[in-house]
């Protein structure tokens, strides 16, 4: 080989190194942040089932609310007229 050839051999090689480098640390960063938008997205799953939990208990409740604010209401109405 000639001292052409010596030289790029060089340079590609301390570029391909560089590079390798670069890469290998965007991938731990990459990692990283993919570990912590898991931990996001799990959080958010908690905070749905939660939520869901929370609506289910509410939708069972809600029926023989409305029914016993019904009869207070017609008792109100007729204590009401009692008076009157």
């Amino acid at each position: 080989m000639n001292t052409a050839s010596e030289v790029l051999v060089i340079i590609v090689s301390a570029v391909l190194a560089i590079f390798l480098a670069v890469a290998i640390v965007a991938l731990v960063y990459l990692i990283g942040v993919l570990k912590q938008a898991k931990r996001i997205t799990q959080q958010a799953e908690n905070v749905a089932d939660s939520v869901h939990a929370a609506a289910s208990a509410f939708e069972r409740t809600a029926t023989p609310l409305a029914v016993f604010k019904l009869i207070g209401n017609i008792v109100g109405r007729s204590q009401k007229r009692r008076k009157g």
